[in-house]
């Protein structure tokens, strides 16, 4: 056994729980927030285990409803931790994001997890079918998932295959390109209806191709929804 190894194992061990269930109860949130899209970051410190430094030190910012705003920067200067900040999964030891008028810090974490949308550098599919992956919890006609796949320019390749909606995925969607999988996340997000979508480094694994479509969708189908888009470049 590798020492790293154990070390992984005992630091996963002696963590702290997440705070899951905040301090709002689920029913006093607005059953459409965020609805406008208002992002507020107020001198926002975060790290990532409380014996390291900060990896983001009194971060402020404020994005108004439906604006698109690119956020670049070298490797390691804390991109990326600021779209993890937004779930809430680094430490947010100072500072506030407040969203829709609430702070996220007390929002359960299921609540704020599944109103927020993000598309990440790897896109990320699960074993099942194109349906579980772009609406896991059935709660959208066919027609919108339709909808959606004609966005992302998926429509006649998945009206291609065997079942169509219900044609296979295969674990981490391996048996679809890179390019295609990051277009179904965007098909997905477009399905969940958030009004606040996250891009983290979205187009570093994609083709030409593939980022000018994805730019595209963003600029018209999300075109009401505020969108922070992470980039190196």
């Amino acid at each position: 056994v590798q020492m790293g190894a154990v070390k992984k194992v005992n630091s996963f061990l002696t963590m702290e729980s997440e705070n899951y269930e905040g301090t709002m109860d689920p029913a006093q949130v607005p059953e459409h927030w965020p609805q406008e899209g208002e992002i507020k970051i107020h001198d926002l410190c975060v790290r990532y285990e409380n014996n390291l430094k900060p990896v983001l030190k009194h971060v402020k910012a404020y994005i108004k409803p439906g604006q698109k705003v690119g956020i670049c920067g070298r490797t390691g200067s804390g991109k990326s931790s600021l779209s993890l900040a937004f779930f809430r999964m680094v430490d947010i030891f100072d500072g506030k994001i407040v969203i829709d008028g609430i702070d996220i810090s007390k929002l359960p974490l299921h609540t704020l997890r599944s109103r927020l949308s993000i598309i990440l550098q790897d896109p990320i599919l699960f074993s099942g079918s194109i349906r579980f992956n772009l609406d896991p919890e059935c709660k959208c006609t066919d027609d919108r998932l339709w909808e959606a796949l004609e966005i992302a320019q998926l429509k006649n390749m998945v009206k291609s295959l065997p079942g169509g909606l219900d044609a296979v995925v295969t674990e981490g969607g391996e048996n679809f390109s890179v390019g295609q999988r990051q277009l179904f996340c965007l098909a997905r997000a477009f399905v969940r209806k958030s009004s606040i979508l996250i891009m983290d480094e979205a187009t570093a694994s994609i083709d030409m191709a593939t980022e000018n479509i994805l730019q595209k969708v963003v600029m018209t189908a999300f075109a009401d929804r505020t969108v922070v888009t992470i980039a190196h470049r």
